[in-house]
């Protein structure tokens, strides 16, 4: 027999001795065959028996993969090829910073209700209990203002939504976590999606005739007088207010004259305390740079003094 015909030759191991070479239990290895994992045959006695080295690299890689937490499911297509190594340990890698995730935000909502006066402890679990999925915090503001912004193109309408809720942070303080949670508290609220949009649109607003104009041109004013809000000015009349009161004149089709600036300030709910507080929320989930509402108040406070 020559060396090739030696090296061809398989060798059958029995389940006990497949135990003893790998440091695997009988019991697990038996539960490895029953799922299908680990291949083998019976003897003519009815025993389990295993090609060797196939099976002890086969099962030594099973029980390298399960060490690092993958479940059979995603170990066996590597066994069987169609996925590699690196592909699953990527998405265990991936399954756990999101499992980690909620583990931080759970973690920062505990200590909110921690560190609230006793007094206010029932109260801010009540409200944070309402955000216990951080993952369903995103869904809520972008329903809440879908409706309100129905004309916004789709790409414009995402950037509008990363730009009030940036991505949530992988460990939130336990401030961000309060200002997500009455951020959501208020979105689910019908009445404060009716005044957002009152605000939004402003006064007579079944009169706008052209709302794709004003949902596109609107943001272009926040762009200019972001450098202003930054800069702590005062809000004061100037080519920034008169570009923001354009293009609401020419949504409704009028002229921007001193009656039409009255009209645009009547009615609206500017001075609402739960807008504030949505606003404020925003602010303190977006940290310093201000936001939309910082610059919608600005412009707002700026045609007051010219109404």
């Amino acid at each position: 027999m020559t060396e090739d015909t030696h090296a061809q030759v398989r060798e059958i191991v029995s389940i006990g001795e497949l135990s003893r070479r790998t440091s695997v239990p009988v019991r697990t290895i038996r539960f490895y065959c029953d799922s299908g994992v680990l291949r083998y045959q019976r003897s003519s006695a009815g025993h389990r028996i295993f090609d060797s080295p196939t099976a002890i690299d086969r099962l030594l890689l099973v029980r390298r993969l399960r060490a690092l937490g993958l479940s059979l499911t995603a170990i066996v297509p590597v066994l069987d090829g169609t996925a590699s190594l690196g592909d699953a340990v990527a998405a265990e890698r991936a399954a756990l910073d999101t499992e980690l995730d909620t583990l931080r935000w759970r973690r920062a909502a505990l200590l909110a209700v921690e560190s609230a006066p006793v007094t206010q402890r029932p109260q801010r679990l009540e409200l944070l209990a309402a955000v216990h999925d951080r993952s369903a915090v995103l869904d809520t503001v972008v329903e809440f203002w879908r409706p309100i912004l129905a004309p916004l193109p789709r790409e414009q309408f995402d950037g509008f939504i990363d730009m009030t809720l940036p991505p949530l942070p992988s460990e939130p303080d336990p401030s961000q976590v309060v200002a997500y949670a009455e951020l959501t508290a208020l979105a689910t609220d019908p009445q404060v999606k009716t005044a957002m949009a009152r605000q939004i649109w402003r006064s007579d607003h079944a009169a706008i005739r052209d709302r794709h104009h004003l949902v596109t041109a609107i943001p272009a004013v926040y762009a200019v007088v972001a450098p202003l809000v930054a800069a702590n000015e005062t809000p004061r009349p100037g080519a920034e207010l008169d570009q923001f009161v354009h293009a609401h004149a020419t949504a409704r089709r009028e002229r921007d004259t001193p009656q039409f600036r009255h009209r645009l300030l009547a009615g609206a709910p500017d001075n609402d305390p739960r807008l504030r507080r949505y606003w404020r929320s925003t602010a303190e989930i977006t940290g310093p740079e201000p936001t939309l509402g910082a610059f919608y108040y600005w412009l707002i406070d700026a045609l007051r003094t010219t109404a």
